[in-house]
């Protein structure tokens, strides 16, 4: 599986938001590193996170590792193993998606 960074525990949890439907990474499209959240990308590098294209695979299931696209994730429920996502996270779409 491909390393979120950030995170603090195998599905991808961090100091920052940490419950247990917390468990997806998002892509930075200036990078391309998977990140645990934006907090977390702003500690770990020098640069502004990037969102990324809505259609484009965006965001890791921390459970499964699954990538998809922003209208997959927007089920807030894994499509592949069925693992509950924060619907929460709605409200920095800005934030992580174009």
């Amino acid at each position: 599986m491909t390393q979120i960074q950030g995170a603090i525990d195998a599905e991808g949890r961090c100091r920052h938001w940490h419950t247990l439907v917390d468990v997806i990474a998002n892509k930075c499209h200036t990078c391309g590193g998977w990140f645990a959240c934006s907090l977390c990308h702003a500690e770990l590098t020098d640069h502004d996170f990037g969102p990324m294209p809505k259609d484009e695979l965006c965001v890791m299931c921390g459970a499964c590792g699954r990538t998809m696209t922003y209208a997959e994730y927007s089920a807030y429920k894994c499509p592949a193993c069925g693992h509950a996502f924060n619907p929460g996270c709605a409200l920095h779409a800005g934030t992580y998606f174009s």
